[in-house]
């Protein structure tokens, strides 16, 4: 009897163990950072929807190669078209022929039916999708962003809250250092001072920046 309780015992204490205890699901998403002056994107739509999805783009990259179909569109998008030479607006109904050359296509209407046909066209032709509050149908996300000069950081939710990446970009915004453009100036000058191989590079930079914030 005393045996099988240590038996049992032991058996307890292993199903304790790291190995055995269940992990919390994780964001699944690999951020990567696209230039967007490089590759050309589609935005269908220009109302409150395609205004948010312009305006946060061109924020983070003011000469993104975008092009914006829609039968109208609203003031803030007409001037931010205006602002941003790199932006053309095509006044008509949307087309499958529209996502023909695109790399990247954003379905911003108001139209549940509309953005699934968006979508199913883009994806004909292999093309990343996003569909506008629809995370199911979206092959990305844009998720917050902090900039401080060259320093940029993405923020996601796996898009869960939207409104929760807002908040934790404004924390950022505020306790980053305004001279973190200085900083890595100057981290490029070291970095690109040393002479030995690789892995001391490394070792070094690693020191320097130990402490650094």
């Amino acid at each position: 009897m005393i045996a099988q309780e240590n038996i049992l015992v032991q058996k307890s204490d292993a199903d304790r163990s790291p190995s055995s205890v269940k992990r919390q699901p994780q964001n699944p998403l690999y951020p990567i950072f696209i230039k967007l002056h490089q590759i050309e994107v589609l935005i269908v739509g220009a109302g409150e929807v395609g205004l948010e999805k312009l305006s946060f783009m061109l924020k983070s990259s003011p000469d993104a190669n975008v092009t914006v179909v829609a039968t109208w569109a609203k003031d803030e998008v007409a001037e931010l078209i205006a602002q941003h030479p790199s932006v053309t607006f095509i006044q008509k109904a949307y087309e499958p022929t529209d996502v023909i050359g695109k790399n990247l296509v954003i379905a911003a209407t108001c139209f549940e039916e509309l953005n699934r046909e968006i979508r199913s066209d883009a994806k004909a032709l292999g093309i990343l999708v996003n569909v506008a509050d629809t995370p199911d149908l979206c092959d990305f996300y844009l998720g917050g962003i902090v900039t401080k000069g060259d320093l940029k950081i993405a923020i996601s939710t796996n898009g869960k809250s939207p409104t929760f990446a807002k908040r934790m970009r404004q924390l950022f915004e505020e306790v980053l250092p305004d001279d973190i453009p200085q900083i890595l100036n100057n981290l490029r000058t070291i970095r690109d001072g040393l002479k030995d191989d690789f892995e001391y590079k490394v070792q070094r930079m690693n020191e320097i920046t130990k402490d650094l914030l």
